[in-house]
């Protein structure tokens, strides 16, 4: 079988060089089939210098020519004459061939980590594709036949996605509960981090930021590092002891990070060791088989132009149907069933998140693709189906998780400050929080409702229903959420009651999975999304068009799924105190403000663990009335998602705990809490004022 698939390389190669020299085509096609060819090429090169060592020892600036080489032309002022941009292939090539023909280019592209990792029948498969699609081209300008038609091209890219959908699943799958996939950890342990040369080998893209972080991150001393892993890792393992969930069960824990945080990692990974867990890391897939529109699932490094990511999203749309669906997720069952034992010892993802990077606000191109209304509820089935199928394998009620943010040089000057606040924001003292969220949760215990009002041109204005305690005694609604899971601290969180949730959710700018939004306004009748609109485009069906691909992922209606009050002052003022608060992850956004997730619920696919406050009182608002379908149909009980928007507070006018008697309690007024008990918060306004 090696044989075989080094033979096949052979004569891609051979005949890519080929077309690269001569492309034996139309003339309307010739230009793009050279520059593709050539692309192919580097990226073979590429990977023959891989197994020359190259990227072990070569020069820094020798890596630095190389590494840009691969990105250059997604570069903006190079992308706007790049066949992987849609709109310029379908300028040039015309509509429909254009879409196929830039997806055929993006999908090239994906084999540079297929080089770095000497995944040959990766590499293969796409080279192969390539051919054959010139071939269709060169045998009809040869032949005098007209061009193949565009439905002819569609149907061979489409069976090359159905074909090779199982080998690409049984990988993917693979490498996520397998620590034998050592590629990027053996970067990571075997590397010399104080020479920034390692980033290199990883064939991400490479910035001189990504390269500052990895120097300032080498600058710091040993016991810093450590108080930064010690900090990740305890809310790992905290997080199982929390929800009683036994960790020595597990064997492996899925770490995913930005290039540069190589040093925090491995010291993590010394830690996890400690606990029985051996790392699990895989990249960021791009690549059709994978994608999750703008989401990014793995390690990954810096983005060489987020236009192009956002331009493919929705490349998929090409080939979408209700054949194809079935055959992801057969493949995907039987990917799970080969590696079931494996993925028993999963024990969750360990996420550092970032933050800096300049706000990133997408341009709609007609020229690509998009899912038409029956593939939007087709995408919709899928990842409902997918996530039963994973859960099935990896029990949800059995696996845990823990996210911590930091931010990137390219947040500015003052990014070693703003490093240093993050850090004390990730090691704030828990029991001051613990204690003040503690006398709200009491207020709010017994409250039918919670109203939530905007301000300073904020329009909110929210009923949020409570499930009803049997017993205040000992239920709680809402969670006492200190360091644990989701770092830093700060924060009390519910899942709503559905039927009496109604109103208008509005925020002014709001920065949600990378993506940019102005005036996001979602309407709730019964807890479910009605109506939704923003204002970032002039036309109004472009505004409800990129909210539902983006924050509703397609489905027509979403739940609200958690109301939360965030109490991290402290975060809010280091925030306003270096101006930035729109750059902010929601992992710390949510802590700065009351927030709102529409989608699944925060305990989705956990809801029969029984959970605790510090004081005692079971947790008993888990479920709403979506999530316990999951006892009659539970293919309608979950939606694989989970968006947290938040009000910060100088846009929040009130929230205020409202009983069946008709009396009430406010919590906040006018962005300050007010509560009895908790205006000890209020002294990092103060410091901003």
């Amino acid at each position: 079988m090696e044989t075989m698939i080094e033979e096949r390389y052979e004569l891609c190669r051979e005949r890519i060089s080929e077309i690269a020299q001569n492309a034996e085509v139309g003339e309307d096609v010739k230009a793009y089939f050279t520059c593709a060819a050539k692309l192919a090429g580097q990226i073979l090169n590429t990977y023959e210098l891989v197994g020359q060592g190259f990227f072990d020892g070569a020069p820094i600036a020798e890596l630095r020519r190389a590494n840009r080489a691969l990105y250059e032309e997604l570069f903006s002022q190079n992308y706007e004459r790049c066949y992987a941009n849609p709109a310029y292939a379908c300028k040039m090539l015309g509509a429909d061939r254009g879409k196929m023909l830039s997806f055929l280019y993006a999908e090239l592209r994906c084999m540079i980590p297929c080089a770095f990792e000497r995944r040959l029948t990766d590499l293969v498969i796409r080279m192969e594709l390539f051919v054959e699609v010139y071939n269709m081209f060169s045998y009809a300008m040869q032949e005098g036949e007209p061009a193949p038609s565009d439905e002819a091209l569609r149907d061979t890219m489409y069976w090359f996605v159905s074909d090779y959908s199982e080998t690409t699943a049984q990988w993917r799958v693979a490498i996520q509960v397998d620590p034998a996939h050592d590629f990027a950890v053996r970067i990571v342990m075997d590397s010399d981090l104080n020479d920034v040369r390692y980033l290199y080998k990883y064939g991400e893209f490479v910035t001189p930021e990504t390269e500052a972080l990895a120097q300032y991150l080498a600058s710091l001393s040993d016991e810093r590092i450590q108080l930064i892993a010690d900090t990740y890792t305890q809310g790992y393992r905290i997080g199982f002891e929390k929800a009683g969930k036994p960790l020595a069960k597990k064997e492996t824990v899925d770490i995913i990070y930005v290039l540069g945080f190589e040093r925090i990692v491995r010291a993590a990974i010394g830690n996890f060791a400690q606990m029985g867990l051996k790392p699990v890391i895989y990249r960021a897939s791009d690549s059709i088989f994978h994608r999750k529109g703008m989401g990014k699932s793995g390690y990954c490094g810096a983005d060489a132009n987020k236009q192009y990511r956002f331009d493919h999203k929705d490349d998929i749309g090409l080939f979408l149907d209700k054949k194809l669906v079935n055959r992801k997720l057969e493949v995907l069952q039987l990917a799970y069933e080969q590696v079931k034992e494996q993925a028993k010892g999963y024990a969750g993802p360990a996420v550092i998140e970032v933050f800096g990077e300049k706000p990133f606000a997408p341009q709609t191109k007609p020229e690509a693709c998009v899912l038409r209304p029956e593939q939007q509820k087709l995408s919709a089935e899928y990842r409902g189906a997918s996530a039963e199928i994973v859960n099935r394998f990896i029990i949800g009620e059995e696996r845990s998780f823990t996210v911590i943010a930091f931010p990137l040089p390219d947040i500015g000057e003052c990014f070693e400050e703003i490093f240093d606040e993050t850090v004390k924001l990730n090691t704030l003292d828990y029991k001051t929080y613990e204690r003040v969220q503690a006398l709200m949760i009491d207020a709010l215990n017994t409250a039918e409702y919670v109203r939530i009002k905007g301000m300073n041109g904020n329009r909110t204005d929210l009923r949020v229903a409570l499930y009803p305690v049997k017993n205040p005694d000992k239920e709680a609604v809402f969670e006492n959420c200190v360091a644990d899971v989701n770092i830093p601290v700060g924060e009390i969180f519910t899942s709503p009651v559905l039927a009496g949730t109604n109103g208008t959710l509005h925020v002014s700018h709001v920065f949600l999975n990378e993506l940019e939004y102005h005036g996001l306004e979602l309407m709730f009748e019964n807890g479910m999304i009605s109506d939704y609109t923003c204002t970032n485009f002039a036309c109004e069906e472009e505004n409800k068009k990129y909210v539902k691909e983006n924050v509703l992922f397609n489905y027509d209606t979403l739940p609200m799924g958690e109301f939360a009050i965030g109490t991290n002052t402290t975060a809010y003022m280091t925030a306003k105190k270096y101006n930035i608060s729109h750059l902010f992850p929601i992992l710390i956004a949510e802590k700065t403000g009351p927030h709102f997730a529409v989608g699944d619920t925060c305990y989705s696919r956990e809801e029969d663990v029984k959970l605790y406050n510090e004081d005692g009182k079971e947790i008993v608002a888990k479920d709403n009335e979506v999530s316990l379908l999951r006892h009659s149909d539970p293919s309608k009980a979950y939606f694989a998602c989970h968006t947290d928007i938040t009000i910060p507070y100088d846009e929040l006018g009130e929230i205020t705990a409202c009983y069946a008697d008709k009396t009430e309690c406010t919590i906040i007024k006018n962005g300050r809490f007010v509560l009895a008990g908790t205006q000890e918060l209020n002294k990092a306004f103060e410091e901003i004022e």
